[in-house]
């Protein structure tokens, strides 16, 4: 059996070996479309506060990346986590690392504390894999900064999803405005 784990990082923590890893991974999948991953600014969306890899026989299969931000959800506040870059290598799939990548994730939500949600917006055909992984779709108008540095506004549909770290019942009602660039 190979060798197979996961780390959870701080961004600053990341090595010249971590960052050539993580390039790989995301260059295998989006190069021709995006160009060359960029860790500052991850096909011009937002980066990561902290990376969740794995790896096997020492080499980068699945990444999970987030960042604290507070965002504006109707009047309130709130202190999230804006989940992105959720990734498998074609060849490390079936393995069920995207659950244990996510879970490792949630994890280290909580243990780096003060975060009442995580937060992320997906395409409809992954839904289902988040919410296995027990997070909550929501519907509501979501105002970002696209990749052009333009605001951007989503109105209810997208699939947006949120983990409960704080009681689902504290989710405020309204527009959301991710007061930056989406993950």
């Amino acid at each position: 059996m190979k060798h197979r784990s996961i780390e959870v990082l701080a961004h600053q923590e990341l090595t010249e070996a971590d960052l050539g890893g993580l390039r790989q991974l995301f260059d295998s999948k989006y190069l021709k479309e995006f160009g060359e991953w960029d860790p500052q600014q991850p096909y011009g969306y937002a980066s990561h506060d902290v990376h969740i890899m794995a790896r096997i026989e020492g080499r980068v299969v699945g990444h999970v990346g987030w960042a604290r931000r507070e965002i504006a959800v109707g009047t309130e506040t709130l202190a999230i986590a804006g989940v992105g870059g959720v990734l498998i290598s074609g060849d490390a799939r079936g393995m069920r690392l995207g659950e244990e990548l996510m879970r490792c994730a949630e994890q280290s939500m909580r243990a780096r504390g003060h975060l009442g949600f995580g937060y992320l917006g997906c395409r409809e055909q992954v839904v289902p894999f988040y919410e296995s992984c027990g997070w909550k779709r929501i519907l509501a108008r979501e105002k970002s900064i696209g990749r052009d540095g333009e605001p951007v506004v989503d109105d209810p549909g997208p699939p947006i999803l949120i983990l409960p770290i704080a009681p689902l019942e504290l989710w405020p009602e309204g527009d959301i405005d991710l007061r930056g660039r989406a993950w």
